[in-house]
Parts: structure tokens; sequence; C-alpha cells
């Protein structure tokens, strides 16, 4: 029997909102955390392991980013038929939305297996380096399929209101990666010590049990979706539109992957010190704007959903509650990071004082706009959810390639801050941005665009595909 799923169209905002963000903002604590396990891990190995993984981190994520596109897209286009009431619709979206997925999965995996060794001479690691961050990111993109599907699964429930079942999957395999991760990096009993590349096994792993599991719950039907093998035949049009909604969510989500790329480049010229001390740093970001991430994805279902409904005042509330939440959480957040950054660094870089130091410093300086960028991620999200995908990317592209790049190298390199001016861009372009999201989102704009027709046509009319 198919399992009842909440009603995001009705009831209180904020407890909607909440009920449905909660496990979407644990399931992403957990999910960040195959990368905080391989750093405590992989930290023992000492600073060029460290740096290694640091390097390694950005061009996978640019990989990743162009199918987080294809999967956000699917959200949307499921969410708001979900709220208008067309399982058909659903149904359909979801299967092309998971061959698309698993079809772009194998090129870009294939692409960055290919390019491992060049990319990594490209970014400027150390000669101790490369060899370790190459080998780190080969075996990470064997897995690139496996990470691509799991992603696709999550936001198709999302979409359909969905929350825990990820979750649940997600707590499981972050628990099992734990223990492989010191068993395949140091080695025990027959099972030989693969250093570094052994975290990447690691997670190659639990992200293929994932997607197991995540493929066998679609075509169950139990979960709000029915996938049935006749429905995974391309459907060209629909595969267009998906692209066509997910392309800006691609470019946004790779915008920030190649800056982060190029920001990791000019941190590598200052030394594997402050390669280490920044790629710690940069995961801690990673870390304490998870609530915000969440949010943001808990916005896009319910905004959604709502448009989809007819219920556009409810939207734009969702979208308000959201962001206000995430402004003072992380505002929280920030004050603490700030309080105890050395504390912090060092529980993955024990036997590095200056790493510490380093670290210490751009975490501080970062964690004064954490409210900021938080409310930020939250308005984008809502900006998805209504279809807006453009806006969202045209923020993003202003705030790596006009603000954070630009002052980050000439903060660094054309005054006496060095690396300090490095971290110093991160506060300034996360008040600017969240400046620009915060006034197209007063504007109104956003809740123009139309993917479906609106409640009030004929039902064929509205049981139509965009």
């Amino acid at each position: 029997m198919p399992r009842p799923l909440p009603n995001l169209t009705d009831g209180s905002t904020v407890s909607t909102l909440l009920r449905l963000a909660w496990p979407i903002v644990l399931a992403n604590l957990l999910q960040t955390a195959y990368q905080l396990i391989d750093a405590f891990w992989v930290g023992r190995l000492g600073a060029e392991a460290v740096a290694a993984v640091s390097l390694s981190f950005p061009l996978i994520f640019l990989l990743v980013s162009v199918g987080i596109g294809l999967a956000v897209a699917g959200t949307v286009m499921v969410a708001q038929h979900q709220g208008r009431g067309d399982g058909e619709a659903v149904n359909r979206i979801s299967a092309q939305a998971l061959l698309g997925m698993i079809s772009l999965s194998l090129v870009l995996a294939t692409l960055g297996y290919s390019a491992s060794g060049a990319a990594v001479a490209f970014l400027g690691a150390a000669d101790e380096v490369q060899p370790l961050a190459a080998l780190y990111l080969k075996v990470s993109f064997l897995g690139l399929p496996f990470m691509f599907i799991y992603a696709v699964f999550q936001s198709l429930l999302r979409g359909v209101g969905d929350a825990r079942t990820p979750l649940l999957i997600v707590l499981a395999t972050v628990v099992l990666n734990f223990f492989l991760d010191p068993l395949l990096i140091f080695g025990l009993g027959p099972v030989p010590a693969l250093g570094v590349s052994g975290a990447a096994v690691a997670t190659v792993i639990t992200q293929a049990l994932s997607a197991i599991i995540g493929l066998r719950i679609l075509f169950s039907g139990r979960y709000g979706i029915q996938l049935k093998c006749q429905q995974m035949r391309p459907d060209p049009a629909l595969l267009w539109r998906l692209f066509a909604l997910g392309g800006p969510t691609a470019v946004e989500q790779g915008t920030r992957a190649l800056g982060m790329m190029l920001m990791t480049t000019l941190v590598a010229g200052f030394g594997t010190v402050t390669l280490a001390a920044y790629g710690i740093g940069t995961r801690m970001l990673s870390f304490v704007i998870i609530p915000a991430l969440g949010l943001s994805q808990a916005a896009s279902a319910l905004v959604g959903q709502n448009i989809g409904a007819g219920k556009i005042a409810r939207a734009e509330q969702t979208a308000y509650v959201s962001a206000a939440i995430a402004l003072v959480v992380l505002t929280a957040v920030g004050i603490v990071s700030a309080i105890f950054a050395e504390p912090i660094i060092a529980v993955f870089v024990p036997d590095s004082p200056d790493v510490i130091r380093e670290g210490a410093l751009f975490l501080r300086l970062t964690a004064l706009t954490f409210g900021l960028m938080g409310a930020q991620i939250v308005i984008a999200g809502a900006f998805r959810g209504a279809g807006d995908t453009v806006v969202a990317m045209a923020i993003a592209l202003v705030s790596l390639w006009v603000l954070q790049f630009p002052l980050a190298w000439i903060l660094a390199e054309r005054t006496n801050l060095n690396e300090v001016g490095i971290w110093l861009a991160y506060p300034i372009q996360n008040t600017v941005t969240a400046v620009l999201a915060w006034l197209w989102f007063r504007s109104g704009r956003w809740k123009r665009h139309q993917l479906i027709a609106p409640p009030t046509e004929p039902t064929e009319s509205a049981a139509r595909l965009p």
C-alpha cells in the first residue's frame, strides 16, 4: 500500500515548513559528514594528504553541480504537479529525470576520470600532493553515477513531500562510511592500507548502496512515486524541458564549483599550509550553512506545491519565514564559530599549529556574515521553487565573478594582506549577494513564472506536462 504523504498546501506555514525542513537539514548534515569524516581520518596522514583531498573537492563538486541542476528541475516540476494533484505527470517526470541523470553521470564520470591528472596539475598542487589528489579523484569519479542516482532520488521524494525516507538512508550509509574510512585508509589484517584513496573507496561503496536502495523505492510505488520500465523510454520533449529548467541551476552550481577551483588555485600559490587551512575552512563553511540549505530545499518544494495549487500568497509567506529562520539561526552559529574557531579547526589537524592558526582566522572572518549568507540561500530556493532559476543563476554569477574572486585576487596579490585578503573577500561577497537577492524578492517578479497551466483551467489542460 502507498504511504500517505503530507499536505504542503494547507495548515500552518511555519509548522509545515519545519516538518519538511528538519529531515532535510539532518540529511544534509549527514551527507556533509562524508567530507568531514574523510577530512578527520585523512588529517591523521599529514598536511599533504589534507591538501590532496582539499584540492580534489572543487573538481568533484564542479561535475556534481551539473547533475544538481537536473535534480532541482525534477523537484520543481514534481512539486508543482503534486500540488495540482496530477500523479500521472509526477511519475512521468520522475522517470525522465532519473533517465537523464543516469545518462549525464556516465558522460561526466568518463570525462572526469580521464582528466584527473591534468586537472590536478592545472590547479597548481605541489609535487608531493599531485599523485595523491589524482588517485583520489579517479576513484571518486567511478562512483559518480551512484551519486547522481541518489541525488535525483532524494530530490524527487522531497518534491512530493517525503523528506524522512532519504534521511534514514543517509543515516545508515554515513555510519557505514565512518567505519569503512579508517579500515581502508590505514588497513587492518588482510585489508591493505590504501591511504588517501581509501577514503574515496569507502564513499563509493556507501554511495552505491544508497543508489540501489533509492531505485528499489522509486519502482516500489509505496513512497508517492511509481516508476515503470516503459516510462524510462526517452521522451525528448520532456527531457528538454527538464534540462532547460535545470540548466540555469546547473550553471549556477557549476559556477560556484568553478569559482571554488579558481580560489583553490589562488590559495595554492601561498603554500601547503594555507591550502590545507582553506580546505578545512571551506568544509566547515559547507557544514555550518546546512540549516540554510535544508530550509532552501524545503522552501523549493513548498513554494512549488503551493504555486501548483494556485496559492501564491502562501508561497510568498513560506519564503519570508524560511529566510527569517535562516538569518537568526546562522547568525547564532556564526557567533559560536568565531568564539571557538581554534578548537574547531584543531579537530581536523591536531598536530599542525600553523594550519590551525590560518584556518581559525578564515573561519572567524567568514562567520561574521553566516546569517546573511543563509538568508540569501533560502531566498534563492524560493526562486527555484517558482521556476525562476535564471535569477538564482544571475545572482551566483555576480557574486562569484564580479565580487568574490576579483576581490580575493586584488586583496591578496595587489596589497600586503596576502592570504588574509582571500579570507576578507568572503564576508564582503556574502553581504552584497544577500542585498541583491532581497531586492529581487521584494520586487515580486519571481512569482510570475508559470511552469504548468493555472488551476482554473479545465482538467485536461491542467494535466498536460509543460
